[in-house]
């Protein structure tokens, strides 16, 4: 496993690793055509080469020792209601395939994630986590998050989140 930066040629392995983590995780239970148009805009190249040249987006990407992608996690200017842009950063996205689960990346994102939120003297690190997503909540209460809230995912008629914080 190799954990580094995402650079300005990375855009198209975050898209894949976007579109196959969206889909593996919501396609049996969200509706299909609001994943298909979600996957098809939010994770597109376009979209990860906009994220890329954001000087407040940060992201890291893990690859397998042959250089290919399988997880990445991206922390930007918090956007989540009742954030606060000028002491929240927000955990966008953390995904990792499914056939790395419980191998350490995840953790590995996580951590670098966090450790730039604290360089950029964050009070808080917010994300939100869809309300059946009970292995992604596990991971993050384990790491101290708290809920706080809860939001109709953007994009979507039926999919509410938890939004969770972490004091930092």
């Amino acid at each position: 496993m190799r954990l580094r930066p995402a650079v300005a040629g990375d855009a198209a392995k975050l898209s894949l690793i976007g579109q196959a983590s969206f889909l593996e995780s919501f396609a049996d239970d969200h509706d299909g055509d609001e994943v298909t148009d979600f996957v098809a805009s939010d994770h597109s190249i376009a979209y990860y080469r906009r994220a890329i040249e954001d000087p407040a987006t940060s992201i890291w990407l893990v690859e397998e020792k042959a250089g290919s992608p399988v997880g990445y996690a991206m922390l930007a200017t918090a956007s989540l209601p009742g954030s606060v842009p000028a002491r929240d950063v927000e955990l966008k996205r953390l995904y990792v395939l499914s056939r790395w689960h419980g191998q350490a990346q995840g953790a590995a994102l996580y951590n670098a994630a966090e450790a730039e939120a604290r360089a950029r003297g964050a009070e808080r690190l917010l994300l939100s986590v869809y309300v059946a997503n009970l292995r992604a909540q596990r991971f993050y209460a384990q790491r101290g998050f708290e809920p706080i809230g809860r939001w109709i995912f953007a994009g979507f008629r039926d999919s509410e989140d938890f939004i969770l914080a972490k004091q930092l």
